[in-house]
């Protein structure tokens, strides 16, 4: 377990990646068409990946080669997935380590090259292109390609015999995790750099990875990477632990190569294309397409805060005042069906993403971006820690912190949290109703003394409020009528006894 004295270690020891900085130097790359070299051996140190993403952020960047061959070039989407690692090429798959690594295929949307090199008894060997690992479905098998590179990699976790995909790590420097009994769902990153900055958004590439051999008793897998953009480089170490939920410990340090005024550690992003609070697609069977309900946040004073996430009308963007937060994350909350009606993308199986910081963040605030969308292909919801002092050019700073990818996070509010929340219009008039549902084992049978909802909007009006107890199921909810203001209106609402707040905060955004 990381403890946040601990969070730096792998910046200290000696230095021995000469040879992955030569191969990640401008002008290094072969041609496509060359054969791969022999996979040479070279001693490894975590420290080596600190010191090479010092190196690259001393000379401009550069993007790597994404250029492919046919018939990799053009590939649809179904000939893409059609391409497929053969089993007994898999790394480790037949080691007895607990864990498989399947290099994914470049093509698609997936052209930008990952280097993957694995470490064993220290020393780092590079994994080297053969086609002849592959199997490529409808497409004809090629034939002297040379070297094409990975774009990629799964993480296959083996145990009693059993298979099971637990991770992947895939484009610029997305990855993405889930636990036992989970489809695929919310997208973290290893940074975000100016995301809905009218400046234009930089996406930071992870450009190597060495991923260290695990053993069977440890249950864990080690994967370091370097990370490099226009504006920064980065040495990043994941610690991974499946479990009931798949924790994914994050280590990082950036060096900027410039000023760098808006970054985003631990972002996330979510498809949310309709809602309870926000149907802007009626006209479909599905009530409600969304990999997550909402933002939760624990602030750094304690206070939980539920923030809906919506498909909006127009980009929205929400920060949420903090220092040093306890947690925010991404949580899929409602796990019923029925909400959903969607047999073959299961969205109330997709995973909620629980950020535990494990160093100190500072000052900042959790940023909300929310961007309209007419697919449900689109990862339209992001956030992120934005801290307050960005980056100075030179300066190095450092984060750590937990994820937990799991049904359930680790903890929630004690008292009253909100299970639901729905809006819409009110019958012949222009006022906006919504109901807000809380639950909680104090809102049972012993019902604390004097409850009652704290309701505020600014701008905009308060036109009604009531309230409906119900203590055998454990729930409050509230019905509240707004005359909204013409553009937005910030809604905020929790339940108090004797003038203590009982429950977590809802906030949203009313927009047109």
């Amino acid at each position: 377990m990381i403890v946040r004295r601990d969070v730096l270690k792998f910046a200290a020891g000696a230095v021995n990646l000469a040879a992955g900085a030569a191969v990640l130097a401008p002008g290094a790359a072969r041609a496509e068409n060359a054969p791969a070299p022999p996979a040479a051996q070279t001693p490894f140190q975590s420290s080596g990946v600190l010191d090479l993403a010092r190196a690259l952020a001393k000379g401009p960047y550069q993007a790597q080669p994404s250029a492919l061959p046919d018939p990799f070039s053009n590939l649809t989407y179904e000939q893409y997935v059609g391409i497929r690692r053969k089993a007994q090429a898999l790394v480790w798959s037949a080691d007895n380590v607990g864990f498989a690594i399947e290099p994914l295929h470049r093509g698609f949307i997936f052209a930008t090259p990952m280097q993957i090199n694995v470490v064993e008894n220290g020393l780092a060997r590079r994994i080297g292109y053969q086609a002849d690992d592959f199997e490529f479905g409808a497409l004809k098998a090629p034939t002297k390609v040379g070297d094409l590179g990975f774009s990629g990699f799964r993480v296959l976790q083996i145990r009693d015999g059993k298979t099971a995909e637990v991770a992947i790590f895939q484009g610029a420097s997305f990855f993405k995790a889930h636990a036992p009994g989970q489809a695929y769902g919310v997208t973290a990153r290893g940074l975000a750099i100016k995301t809905g900055d009218p400046r234009g958004e930089e996406f930071p590439v992870f450009k190597a990875v060495w991923i260290e051999k695990p053993t069977l008793a440890e249950n864990a897998l080690v994967i370091h990477a370097v990370l490099d953009s226009e504006s920064l480089a980065g040495a990043y170490r994941f610690t991974l632990r499946p479990g009931e939920a798949t924790m994914i410990d994050t280590e990082l340090t950036l060096v900027p190569r410039v000023n760098v005024d808006h970054i985003g550690v631990a972002p996330m992003s979510a498809t949310c294309l309709t809602s309870p609070l926000a149907q802007r697609r009626t006209d479909d069977v599905r009530p409600t397409i969304a990999e997550a309900g909402g933002l939760q946040m624990l602030s750094g004073k304690d206070e939980w805060i539920w923030r809906p996430i919506a498909n909006r009308a127009q980009l929205q963007l929400s920060s949420f005042v903090d220092e040093n937060p306890k947690g925010f994350g991404f949580l899929q909350r409602n796990r019923d069906f029925t909400a959903y009606q969607d047999d073959d993308l299961k969205w109330q199986d997709r995973p909620s993403l629980w950020i535990e910081p494990l160093s100190d963040f500072g000052a900042g605030g959790v940023s909300l971006v929310e961007i309209p969308t007419d697919s449900e292909l689109n990862s339209n919801c992001i956030a992120y820690w934005r801290p307050n002092a960005g980056l100075t050019q030179g300066k190095e700073a450092a984060y750590a912190y937990r994820q937990f990818w799991c049904w359930d996070p680790p903890n929630r509010p004690k008292a009253a949290y909100i299970a639901d929340s729905r809006g819409g219009k009110t019958p012949g008039a222009k006022r906006r109703r919504f109901i807000v549902a809380f639950m909680g084992d104090a809102l049972g049978p012993n019902t604390p003394p004097n409850l009652k909802p704290q309701l505020s909007v600014a701008p905009g009006t308060i036109a009604s409020v009531r309230t409906f107890h119900y203590p055998d199921a454990k729930t409050y909810r509230v019905l509240f009528d707004i005359d909204p203001g013409e553009t937005a209106s910030e809604l905020r609402l929790a339940l108090e006894s004797d003038g203590k707040p009982i429950s977590e905060t809802w906030l949203y955004r009313w927009t047109p």
